[in-house]
């Protein structure tokens, strides 16, 4: 249509000037008619190739609006593998201290459904340590232990340790009780810390119980990680723990309440005491429960966690010289994993207060020592860790990490032999081929001092293949 009103419009023009222009009309009429038929002509070449060239500005946005789509789907796919990246790392981190994630296998007896979660890893451990031996096929080498760190005798060699003692199983159940209600349970075993074979023949140590949880709506029962620790923080590491001596770390029976964010719980009780020798003496004379409140924040920046907890420390003896006497403690911790950017994600936790010893860096000191007159005389301290986990590509990533840990010891009481201080420090590069599998690398150095001034050291490198299914 418009070709034709162009065409109409120009004949009209043309037919017009003609006229004016021509001398005797009539004579001229078959010249009018051939000028008017040539100009038609070329105007109507003119518009057929404004006609293509505007076909052609369309099919070139419509190129552009295809490149554009397809751009738009490769930057959600690829946004799509980062965050599916990021859930397995997350799983996987979460392997050393959460029941797991449910695989979505298993089978179902009755009304319950059962399904299965866990790893197999193997470590390979080279360190030396400043300030004397590690014993052979013990504990003490396949983790960082602060307390344990040698202090004042002769520097070792580096001695190397191979161990798969960190595999892990665990059973985990759901069953129908009505849309009203929940219950779960779990169950959870490793072989670490526990007696076994020889490093000469077996290598065979026995499996014990890291968990066992009954779950009912919002209330939970059994042995689980203490409500006061915030086990998401925890650094990508290889070592068991890695941040040692600035983490609580303590699983043991509990009863949680858990409604949104916040939790509250009655926990095991258990005063470790500093006898006047300067031993660590478990008299197993607690009254009342530890009591912990605690609360979380979610959001697409990351978590945050606020923990406290209140605890009667109570020690009743002939083994103290008859001491009967009881003590308040308290603490509170603060904790996190806040995003950096896409990928990365920075870790952290601040812990103070008083009578937390062994609830610290796997219990570098003790809960409180006794006064001259029989009292107890809780201990404070204050610790904490930050890591750093930078993630290079879809399968490859590195964390690097410090923590640090310090009592205020009565040295009067505890004697100068006590821990006064503990740090470390890691890095590491861990690879994944595919993604079920961890293969890292890991140097760490660790340091313990004691109230006397003297110091030992551990220098580490690890390197630990990991299968999570």
């Amino acid at each position: 249509m418009r070709t034709m009103a162009l065409r109409g419009s120009l004949r009209c023009v043309l037919l017009s000037a003609t006229c004016l222009t021509a001398s005797p009309a009539l004579a001229q009429d078959a010249s009018v008619d051939e000028r008017l038929d040539r100009l038609e002509a070329l105007v109507e070449g003119l518009i057929e190739r404004l006609d293509a060239q505007a076909g052609e500005a369309e099919q070139q946005n419509a190129a552009q609006a295809a490149e554009n789509e397809a751009m738009r789907q490769q930057a959600e796919a690829a946004l799509e593998a980062t965050r599916a990246l990021e859930t397995r790392q997350a799983e996987m981190s979460a392997k050393l201290v959460d029941p797991g994630v449910d695989n979505g296998d298993g089978f179902s007896v009755g009304k319950t459904r059962i399904t299965y979660d866990g790893y197999v890893k193997f470590d390979a451990i080279s360190q030396r340590t400043s300030g004397g031996q590690l014993p052979g096929n013990s504990i003490l080498r396949d983790f960082l232990i602060p307390v344990a760190i040698p202090v004042g005798g002769e520097a070792s060699g580096f001695d190397t340790d191979f161990s798969a003692r960190q595999t892990r199983f665990l059973f985990k159940t759901e069953t129908d009780v009505g849309t009203d209600h929940k219950l779960t349970g779990l169950i959870e075993l490793d072989f670490n810390v526990t007696e076994g074979g020889n490093e000469r023949i077996s290598n065979s140590f026995t499996p014990r119980i890291r968990q066992a949880l009954i779950s009912y709506d919002n209330w939970t029962f059994g042995q689980g990680w203490s409500t006061f620790q915030n086990v998401g923080a925890l650094p990508d590491t290889l070592d068991f723990i890695g941040v040692t001596p600035g983490t609580v770390f303590d699983r043991q029976p509990l009863v949680r309440y858990t409604n949104g964010g916040l939790q509250i719980a009655v926990e095991q009780p258990e005063t470790v005491i500093t006898a006047q020798d300067g031993s660590r003496v478990i008299a197993g004379d607690d009254q009342l429960p530890d009591v912990v409140g605690r609360y979380n924040w979610s959001g697409d920046w990351g978590n945050f966690t606020a923990a406290g907890i209140v605890r009667q420390l109570h020690v009743s003896t002939d083994d103290l010289m008859g001491v009967d006497d009881s003590a308040w403690g308290y603490g509170l911790s603060l904790s996190g994993k806040l995003k950096v950017g896409e990928r990365d994600d920075f870790r952290f936790m601040a812990t103070a207060g008083d009578g937390l010893g062994r609830y610290i860096g796997l219990n570098i000191v003790n809960d409180a020592a006794i006064n001259m007159d029989g009292s107890l005389d809780p201990i404070f301290t204050y610790s904490g860790f930050a890591a750093y986990r930078h993630v290079w590509s879809d399968k490859l990533r590195s964390n690097i990490a410090g923590a640090y840990f310090k009592a205020d010891n009565p040295v009067q009481l505890t004697t100068n032999q006590v821990t006064d201080e503990s740090w470390n420090g890691f890095v590491n590069l861990i690879w994944s081929p595919v993604g079920p599998i961890n293969i890292g690398v890991e140097l760490m150095y660790a340091e313990r001092t004691l109230e006397d001034g003297r110091s030992g050291n551990l220098q580490r490198v690890q390197f630990s293949t990991q299968y999570n299914f």
